[in-house]
């Protein structure tokens, strides 16, 4: 099966918390999403989206020095990582895959920041590449690899269409 790539246009950091919000409703238990983005891309607050999708109450923050966050109050557990001040072999010794297989964990959604610095890959995740673009609109890009599949997320096909068939615009007013 070819890999699918959806791509989506996000106005601003309203509607970066909708995708967010999207996801979390949709995704299954033991779902990896992989982050990459410049500083201020909108990482944190995709993952903030994420955590109110889960029905998360509480304040979703980049745990750049406490390098995980767990929240466990919704739907799933959400496991947030920043990797962004660690070296590889600090990541290994931080030991990811547990919280990504669900042994020493529930199993829930991982969310990972700065997911270029991690040293292996779990077999199965959702890249989530966040850009900007010209005019202040940002770009994200969601790949699955390995057994992730996002057919689940063709409602975004209903979406006002932009430049491609799947280019997406995206709105805080919309939902999933």
């Amino acid at each position: 099966m070819m890999a699918k790539t959806i791509t989506v246009s996000l106005a601003d950091a309203s509607s970066t918390r909708s995708l967010g919000v999207c996801l979390g409703q949709s995704l299954p238990a033991g779902s990896v999403i992989l982050l990459k983005g410049d500083l201020g891309s909108g990482k944190t607050t995709l993952v903030q989206g994420i955590g109110e999708g889960l029905g998360i109450t509480e304040l979703i923050v980049s745990p750049t020095f406490t390098l995980i966050n767990e929240y466990t109050e919704g739907r799933l557990p959400l496991y947030h990582f920043d990797l962004y001040r660690t070296e590889p072999e600090e990541v290994a010794a931080l030991h990811p895959e547990t919280y990504w297989e669900g042994v020493e964990f529930a199993l829930g959604i991982v969310a990972i920041e700065w997911a270029e610095r991690l040293p292996y890959l779990p077999p199965s995740y959702v890249s989530v590449c966040l850009s900007y673009q010209s005019g202040g609109d940002r770009r994200v890009d969601l790949l699955g690899v390995g057994e992730f599949q996002l057919d689940y997320l063709d409602e975004l096909a209903t979406l006002p269409q932009r430049d491609s068939p799947t280019e997406y615009g995206f709105s805080e007013s919309e939902n999933c």
